[in-house]
């Protein structure tokens, strides 16, 4: 990927705080504070695009990013939108029919870990699943934006980890917030990557492939144009059901979801966007 594309993401520092750090996979890294940006990612985003903190970092001292621990880009999106079944090959593993309508639910930010970070398996579930998924991170309020538009509002994608305790979803499908919502149920990062960055890379937004792994073998791949609703089809219907805030998350379906047990590395892959990975331990 060209140098001249900045990331954002977030790293542990002395002390245990988490500040936002600037990526180029190129050049090595920079604090954000360096550039006069204090926080997180989130605190970033907010006062900054990715193409102003490219500037602001042009002629900046990079660092070299070993030893550099990264850690959930930000902790409290006001919202976290998933959505089931968007590939119509994943509906046909479940022998679900593919939705006419996104078929979305939402996630407390109690669920976000960040690479690293173990997944813990509840006690409650005999069949907890992982899901490699494209997110998408709001980058400015959006409220009944158009589909041609909806990108515009986009910060940049992310890889995401979604968890399911599918036994306890099928039991009832009225189950689905429970099923997805146990501590360490959405991990997301390492770094936010621009869409142009992406473009670059695989030329269109469509051709970007999607891999859940687990322990090391390529589970299900994907591309998003095989997707049933496009990322910016499910920019603009989310923003026609409430404001879209800066941080927000869209995890936009998964190519397969595999089953996990303690143990076991669960691993999204999405070559131009990056690698996350989360270890599977047993939990409470």
């Amino acid at each position: 990927m060209s140098g001249t594309f900045v990331q954002l993401a977030t790293a542990r520092v002395a002390g245990g705080d988490e500040l936002a750090v600037l990526v180029d996979p190129d050049r090595g890294v920079i604090p954000a504070a360096d550039l006069g940006y204090d926080g997180d990612a989130l605190a970033v985003l907010t006062r900054a695009s990715l193409s102003e903190l490219a500037d602001a970092a042009a002629t900046a001292d990079w660092r070299d990013p070993a030893g550099v621990e990264f850690v959930a880009p930000h902790r409290h999106p006001r919202k976290l939108w998933g959505i089931g079944l968007n590939y119509l090959e994943h509906a046909g593993d479940l022998s679900e029919n593919v939705p006419t309508e996104p078929a979305s639910f939402m996630k407390g930010d109690h669920t976000i870990i960040g690479p690293g970070d173990p997944i813990p398996v509840p006690s409650q579930s005999r069949r907890t699943t992982a899901e490699a998924e494209l997110g998408l991170v709001i980058g400015r309020e959006c409220y009944q934006v158009e589909e041609d538009e909806a990108l515009d509002y986009v910060y940049g994608v992310v890889p995401v980890l979604d968890q399911t305790a599918e036994d306890i979803l099928e039991r009832n499908p009225r189950f689905l917030t429970r099923s997805k919502n146990f501590p360490g149920f959405f991990s997301f990062g390492p770094t936010i990557v621009g869409l142009d960055a992406v473009r670059a890379y695989w030329g269109s937004l469509a051709a970007v492939e999607v891999s859940t792994v687990l322990n090391g073998s390529v589970h299900r791949s994907n591309t998003v144009a095989n997707m049933a609703f496009s990322p910016a089809f499910l920019v603009s219907f989310h923003s026609k059901v409430m404001p879209l805030y800066p941080g927000d998350i869209i995890s936009t379906g998964t190519p397969g979801a595999t089953p996990i047990t303690p143990g076991d590395t669960a691993e999204c892959r999405i070559p131009g966007v990056g690698v996350l990975k989360n270890p599977v331990t047993a939990g409470r």
